[in-house]
């Protein structure tokens, strides 16, 4: 990550959890990262590098799609906090999954659960909220706060991740600095309709040359990546509700409205009208 790049942190949930070896388990792996920090007692979180003991006195980070398994047969307290990365960070970067916390830490956590009261987890089931609908639903939760409070959130966690950002380390297989410069350019005009060949232009490749590097690098081509992320822009919308469909597909420069259906439901597996009718619902249900 260079010094010209933003980082933009989305607080999902969070909350102070007491559990009475009731937190096991298995085969967890969410779109969104998770950090924790243990007030009192032991618990084990299995991760690809191993099994460690969370314990008092450390910040813990699961980086999203990490897939882990948890182990607690004791009384045990922690907080946590689930975060969106706009990013895509975690595909750059490798991050320590301890670091020391210190007296702020945990000042900020619990400023965090002041300022964003109603935001811990209704079941505790990884399986009832482990889904992109869910986390749609929880990025649009997040913009219902005053700007006050979402500027001051989203200060707290950038202190709170940057314990572990100081500790990270580029991945091995980093990507081609070509397609991580479109990668951040589709990023930054997903609104606009893009083309293969702005993107060749800005790296100075022919139009073949970017397709073969950036199927090789995401294992899908340009469009298909412009496509899904667009589709999952108009899911958030949809969620959040507000505009029409017919104004958020003009809204992502679809000159189709038919297509945008077309291709809503071939990502999703439903219409933009049955997603919209769904997440109205469930967000009826949880009032």
């Amino acid at each position: 990550m260079n010094r010209q790049e933003t980082l933009n942190l989305i607080l999902l949930n969070v909350a102070r959890k007491v559990h009475y070896a009731d937190w096991n388990w298995k085969g967890v792996n969410s779109p969104f990262a998770r950090l924790y920090m243990v007030e009192s007692g032991y618990a084990r979180i299995i991760i690809p590098e191993g099994s460690f003991t969370i314990r008092p006195g450390y910040l813990y980070l699961v980086p999203s799609f990490v897939t882990h398994s948890y182990e607690n047969d004791s009384a045990f307290v922690l907080y946590y906090l689930h975060i969106y990365d706009e990013q895509g960070i975690f595909d750059r970067l490798n991050f320590p999954f301890e670091v020391p916390a210190n007296e702020i830490d945990a000042l900020l956590m619990k400023r965090l659960l002041i300022i964003n009261p109603g935001r811990e987890l209704k079941r505790s089931d990884p399986d009832t909220y482990d889904n992109f609908q869910t986390l749609m639903q929880n990025i649009a939760r997040s913009n219902e706060h005053g700007l006050d409070t979402a500027v001051e959130t989203g200060g707290i966690l950038l202190q709170l991740f940057s314990r572990f950002l100081g500790k990270s380390c580029p991945k091995q297989n980093v990507k081609d600095e070509r397609i991580l410069k479109i990668l951040r350019y589709i990023r930054e005009n997903i609104n606009r309709e893009i083309t293969v060949e702005e993107m060749a232009s800005l790296c100075f490749l022919s139009n073949d040359h970017l397709i073969r590097l950036f199927k090789k690098e995401n294992n899908c081509t340009p469009l298909q990546y412009i496509n899904r992320k667009k589709m999952e822009k108009a899911q958030l919308m949809l969620t959040i509700g507000g505009k029409s469909i017919k104004d958020i597909a003009f809204s992502l420069s679809f000159r189709e409205i038919s297509y945008f259906h077309r291709l809503f439901k071939k990502i999703t597996g439903k219409s933009p009208c049955q997603y919209k009718k769904q997440s109205s619902l469930e967000r009826k249900l949880e009032m």
